[in-house]
Order: structure tokens, then sequence, then C-alpha cells
């Protein structure tokens, strides 16, 4: 338990990002998930577009790193071009 009244907000605080970035984060990794998985290249666009879009909502809300985000557009990306005809 904590000593101080500002540590005991902190903890409240705390605990309310972390509910709020939970629902964040599942909702990127199914779409990143989604996105990895297509094999019709008319909807892997969309899931592209979509994955993009939330990799960067997510950046922006630091929920993860702005970095982290670039790296797995970039991955996503990669992997789509290869998958190609």
């Amino acid at each position: 338990m904590p000593t101080h009244k500002s540590a005991a907000k902190r903890m409240k605080t705390a605990e309310k990002a972390r509910l709020r970035n939970k629902g964040v984060k599942t909702i990127l990794r199914s779409v990143v998930k989604t996105a990895r998985s297509e094999k019709d290249p008319a909807k892997n666009i969309e899931n592209l577009k979509n994955a993009f879009s939330t990799l960067d909502k997510a950046a922006q809300k630091r929920v993860i790193h702005k970095n982290k985000a670039a790296r797995t557009k970039s991955r996503l990306a990669k992997a789509a071009n290869k998958k190609q005809p």
C-alpha cells in the first residue's frame, strides 16, 4: 500500500492508463495479425491501410513507441510486397 497521498493517486491513474492501453494493444495486435495473414491482394491493401492507421494512432497516444510503429509498418509493407504477383 502507498504511504503518501500522491503515491495512492499515482497508483489509481496508472491503473486507468494500463486498462486503456490494454484495449488499444489488443485491437492493434488483431489488426496487424489480420494484415499479415491476408492472402487476397485486394483485401490486403485495405488491411494494410487499417493496420497503418491503427499503428499511427497507438503511437500518437503513446501506447507504443513511434519507432516501433514505424518498424512494424515497414515489415508489413515488405511482407505485402513479397506476396504481390
